[in-house]
């Protein structure tokens, strides 16, 4: 049984924080084995880490969060990024064409750009597998909502941390029945089901602190980009 830990975000997205050497110290400080940087729209410091897991011990695991027309959708084990602004569909259909797999995070959380209020819920089950912990969701509510929906149309349960910070790596983890040690037989295990969830809440301060930090760090980005 493998630790993974599949969301997290680095500075390569517009709300992250850290360096990728950052959430891969703190990963093995955990004691994951294997991570994923899953950056929003960006791949080039997922595919980063995944190389530089190795030297500390871990698998790394390529990805990235999209943000399509309905809202975030989690792809797994590609090598080119997927475009912004996709339909659903569109967007689950060019993953696998590359030979990943889809993981809607979150997805009945409206204020985090879930997608289940903008398609019906044979779309939603047409993904591979489904987010149903994710430590940042302060209530729990939309967890439970997720977790009901993946056991309701049999699907494949993931957890994550959704850390934009490096200190909240590893606060929620899927554990997964791979085969081997291998991001392919990672994502292979995810797909089949082999999988359980483990995690705890991110304090609600930690969770303020992350999204003040991520909009202050959208700002000046922004007047950066308009100099």
């Amino acid at each position: 049984m493998l630790s993974v830990e599949l969301h997290t975000h680095s500075e390569l997205s517009h709300d992250g924080r850290d360096p990728i050497e950052l959430l891969v110290e703190q990963a093995a400080a955990v004691g994951v084995d294997a991570l994923a940087v899953t950056d929003h729209d960006e791949i080039d410091a997922s595919l980063a880490a995944s190389e530089l897991a190795s030297e500390y011990g871990l698998i790394g695991v390529v990805g990235m969060e999209v943000t399509c027309a309905a809202g975030h959708v989690l792809a797994f084990g590609i090598e080119q990024a997927i475009p912004a602004g996709l339909s659903y569909d569109e967007t689950l259909s060019r993953i696998h064409e590359q030979g990943g797999i889809a993981v809607v995070p979150h997805p009945f959380q409206k204020t985090r750009h879930g997608v289940a209020a903008h398609i019906s819920e044979a779309q939603l089950a047409s993904a591979d597998a489904i987010e149903v912990y994710n430590s940042r969701l302060l209530t729990g509510r939309a967890n439970r909502k997720a977790e009901r929906f993946a056991v309701e149309h049999d699907l494949p349960q993931t957890a994550g941390s959704d850390a934009h910070i490096s200190e909240m790596v590893g606060q929620a983890i899927t554990e997964v029945n791979a085969d081997e040690p291998s991001a392919e037989a990672i994502l292979n295990a995810i797909a089949e089901g082999r999988t359980s969830v483990v995690g705890s809440r991110t304090p609600w301060h930690v969770s303020f602190r992350q999204a003040a930090g991520g909009a202050k760090r959208r700002v000046l980005r922004r007047l950066r980009s308009l100099r």
